[in-house]
């Protein structure tokens, strides 16, 4: 983190007159007094701490009687974490911020979650909130990456479908040089997929192509971006698109492309818990994220705003497919459904491995 930058953005933040200052001073059920009362505000999130850094550090500038712990923890164990600890009644995190969106909406529907009517939630789309509960506070479509040196300028794949055509006609060069997350191990790889079959019947095309490439899977992005950007995979397919533009921006032998005929896009879901032991520092924290500044500093770490009033990375209607929130969400959770998912998914790998 750069200093200098950070002490201005903070600067700056602290003489802006947006509609969080507001918030500050307004007495209606005193949030700012009963949040500095508490001392601290617990988050559990999969964001990295880099990209969360500067929006902490703004935070806490303001409310120097409030701490901020910030556990970075993969999406899975975002979950896992937080449930067993809540069962067993030891202290978790106050506030759930996590893009594994199907486990999200699992967590609010099963009760973990507190009903909190942000006064943001008056200038974010009506589908970033659910039940007053979960709020969506990025969207972030995913990209393929891939090798601008491997891969030709006129041979880059702009859909889905040309992506498979490129690798049913250069499958022998493209030989375990493809990478995708791996849905068993990666609940982010899981969603994605699943999403992509709720798209188009295609889907099935296009895996059993990346099949026959004998891929590399993996259970998070960064491993498949470093496999790119080193040469050792030419293409990556579902990655979280936020981080490809951010390791793109430094390094230029990485290309991003957000397919033309559908892109998938996620955004990372927050909650305030129910149990929560500093509600209202949850609340407060809540608040920044959704508001002007917070999603400004969110848009200068790669992190694509929710609000449409914060310039941010924008796909038109007819090529952004975002994912709903609600209970349809965790459908594909539901350990039947999801054991004949991945039961199909290896099908798919056992086949490819075995194509001459």
């Amino acid at each position: 983190m750069r200093v200098p930058i950070l002490a201005g953005l903070i600067s700056c933040l602290a003489v802006a007159g947006g509609s969080y200052l507001a918030l500050r001073a307004d007495p209606r059920n005193g949030l700012l007094a009963q949040a500095q009362a508490e001392g601290s505000v617990e988050v559990y999130g999969n964001a990295d701490a880099k990209a969360v850094t500067p929006l902490i550090a703004a935070f806490q500038a303001r409310h120097p009687a409030l701490k901020v712990q910030y556990r970075v923890l993969e999406s899975a164990s975002v979950y896992r974490r937080f449930v067993d600890e809540t069962d067993a009644g030891r202290p978790s995190a106050d506030l759930v911020w996590s893009s594994a969106m199907d486990l999200q909406a699992k967590l609010i529907n099963d009760g973990y979650a507190q009903s909190y009517a942000s006064p943001e939630r008056r200038a974010m789309p009506a589908s970033a909130v659910w039940k007053d509960m979960g709020y969506g506070v990025t969207l972030e479509p995913v990209a393929l990456v891939y090798n601008k040196r491997l891969i030709a300028p006129d041979q880059v794949p702009h859909t889905h479908q040309a992506l498979e055509q490129l690798l049913t006609t250069r499958r022998a060069a493209l030989a375990g040089r493809v990478t995708t997350y791996d849905p068993a191990r990666s609940n982010l790889g899981y969603l994605y997929l699943t999403q992509d079959y709720a798209t188009t019947r295609d889907t099935g095309a296009l895996l059993r192509a990346i099949a026959a490439t004998r891929p590399q899977l993996s259970a998070t992005t960064a491993p498949m971006i470093d496999a790119v950007a080193s040469g050792r995979a030419a293409i990556a397919y579902n990655v979280v698109g936020s981080y490809a533009l951010e390791r793109a921006h430094a390094d230029p032998r990485l290309g991003v492309v957000f397919p033309q005929d559908y892109t998938i896009v996620a955004s990372r879901v927050a909650f305030v818990a129910r149990g929560a032991r500093h509600p209202a520092a949850a609340r407060l924290f809540l608040d920044f994220l959704l508001s002007r500044d917070g999603q400004s500093l969110l848009a200068r770490a790669w992190l694509p705003p929710v609000r449409s009033d914060i310039p941010g990375l924008r796909l038109g209607p007819e090529q952004a497919r975002p994912i709903r929130g609600g209970p349809q969400l965790f459908v594909n959770l539901d350990p039947v459904k999801r054991q004949r998912f991945l039961a199909d998914w290896n099908a798919i790998l056992a086949e490819g491995a075995n194509k001459p």
